[in-house]
């Protein structure tokens, strides 16, 4: 079989035509009458945004958190990028072709310019995994672009070792993998794989993303962004296909309080609202139901328990905390949104996986798991006189806050004592990375529709994003197997048996799947519903 070529689907993109407003005036000078005159003058949309979290950085190389992707996939284009529907489409390469072994794919790199106007070449996105994988750069997730040849050993500081994407001219980037990735082309729309403008970082180092110096590829350009408070980005008249980019500015402003986002929706000073007060939910459905979207989403909300603490080294321990959290009460009652309890850490539905590996007590009654849970309990040497006792992180939203104050009524009835504590969602996951804290709440979206995006987290190799410090040497190895397996049905084989082993060991107690909630104006035009909830400005608009 000859190579297939995968070229680039057109993207059905109509001309928006602007509306113009004429004004006609007259002026008196030097007491004389000048002449009517006629001026065009085009009126400019602005997409205001509640974004819920502060943005961690501009910078693509340090960002891991969806609040802060969803400015970045405004101002980068990756090789591939998100469609008006959330799948990937042809981005900065406009066509590209796979060899007969999956291992090897070449892009021809579309003619367009950085926002200074200089060429975007295949080097660029070298240099921007060079970057990304460099120990030096302490990019949290570069172990997303280990399935790159010698991606893993430049990350790991490897002396001579060098990733196998060439640049075949400047505008034809070649890339060899370790073995063929069914998810590959969904990850190159990941801010990892973004290509970074060489002559600005060198110019400016780190600086290279504050708004009077930064460089990008993509619709959108930062002009300014104060922190807390909110980010402003304007259209990039560089960008390639800007002519058909109806919004001219959106900003993003940040709110943590679900309430306070929703009144400002409410009073019109938002167009958009990324998340809801799930307490307000009924409402929210009487009274703004043309404005709220409730979605399925790939994602995974659960709580990490730190394997390296005392307390936490005995899996019994962890196991117990798990059984004693009723999901069902969670989600029926305290978020009643449609989310579902998550009896496993990969979401059913997730693509080239079928059914998850489930917890193995998972349909035992909710009374039967209080009980096995005490035993576990008193076996690990804990009971009435030797409570266990622990501190429960929280970023903040009123949300995580009513489920916490529930697990740790739930905890209760077995003995167990969790203190509350509570932090803005920046430090809280910095706190995250590091290992500074017990059992913390932690939420994972999907980055690519693969299993392989949710149980790298347990991956002793995944550094800082392995919020547990779990190190299981049999699941490390399950998971190196799976990625050298060409088989689709037997990769989804050793990564369900990962996925077993992580579930018995419950470092990461999952409790429910992910929805979407948010509110959407009527007047915004194009917002399509997606499981990976990505809604990029260049594909919306606002009506008049």
């Amino acid at each position: 079989m000859s190579k297939h070529a995968k070229t680039a689907n057109g993207l059905v993109k109509g001309l928006l035509n602007s509306s113009r407003v004429f004004v006609l005036g007259t002026a008196l000078l030097a007491g004389s009458m000048t002449m009517l005159s006629t001026t065009h003058a085009q009126a400019e949309k602005i997409l205001r945004v509640g974004n819920d979290g502060e943005p961690q950085s501009m910078d693509p190389h340090y960002i891991s958190t969806v609040q802060t992707s969803r400015i970045s996939d405004d101002m980068f284009l990756g090789l591939l990028t998100y469609g008006p529907n959330g799948e990937p489409v042809p981005g900065a390469a406009e066509s590209w072709t796979v060899s007969d072994d999956g291992m090897t794919y070449t892009f021809k790199i579309r003619d367009h310019n950085w926002s200074d106007g200089v060429p975007v070449t295949a080097q660029d996105f070298i240099a921007g995994w060079n970057r990304l994988l460099d120990p030096s750069t302490g990019a949290e997730y570069a172990s997303l672009l280990y399935i790159i040849e010698g991606a893993e050993a430049v990350n790991s500081g490897k002396e001579g070792a060098k990733i196998a994407a060439t640049a075949l001219d400047d505008k034809t980037l070649q890339v060899k993998l370790t073995a063929p990735a069914p998810y590959f082309l969904a990850q190159l729309t990941h801010q990892t794989a973004f290509p970074i403008p060489q002559h600005a970082v060198a110019k400016f180092g780190k600086d290279w993303v504050k708004p009077e110096n930064i460089v990008v590829n993509g619709p959108y350009k930062l002009t300014e962004w104060l922190p807390n408070v909110h980010t402003k980005l304007e259209k990039n008249p560089e960008f390639y296909d800007a002519a058909n980019v109806p919004i001219d500015e959106v900003i993003y402003y940040t709110h943590e309080d679900r309430t306070a986002m929703q009144n400002r929706f409410r009073a019109g000073e938002l167009d958009v609202a990324r998340d809801i007060a799930s307490e307000q939910i009924s409402w929210l459905r009487d009274n703004l139901a043309d404005s709220l979207r409730i979605v399925p989403y790939a994602g995974i909300y659960y709580y990490a328990i730190r394997t390296d603490k005392d307390m936490f080294r005995d899996a019994r321990v962890r196991k117990a905390l798990s059984m004693a959290i009723n999901r069902e009460a969670i989600t029926d009652s305290v978020l009643k949104t449609g989310e579902l309890p998550a009896y496993s850490f990969v979401p059913p539905g997730t693509g080239n996986y079928g059914e998850p590996a489930y917890i193995s007590w998972k349909d035992l009654p909710y009374n039967e798991k209080l009980e096995e849970a005490k035993k576990l309990l008193a076996e690990a040497g804990y009971g009435p006189d030797n409570p266990l006792k622990f501190t429960l992180r929280y970023n903040t939203s009123e949300n995580h806050k009513r489920i916490a104050i529930a697990v740790q009524n739930m905890w209760k009835q077995i003995g167990v004592q969790a203190e509350l504590f509570n932090t803005e969602g920046k430090i809280h996951y910095a706190d995250l990375k590091v290992g500074n804290f017990e059992v913390a709440r932690a939420g994972w979206i999907a980055d690519y529709n693969d299993a392989q995006n949710f149980l790298f987290l347990g991956e002793e190799r995944t550094g800082p994003l392995n919020y547990a410090a779990f190190d299981n040497p049999r699941f490390n190895e399950l998971m190196l197997e799976a990625e050298k397996e060409g088989d689709l049905k037997k990769r989804a084989e050793l990564m369900k048996q990962a996925e077993a082993i992580m579930m018995e060991a419950q470092p990461y107690v999952p409790i429910y799947y992910y929805v979407s909630k948010q509110l959407v104006s009527p007047k915004i035009e194009g917002w399509i519903d997606n499981a990976p909830d990505r809604h990029l400005t260049r594909w919306l608009d606002i009506k008049e």
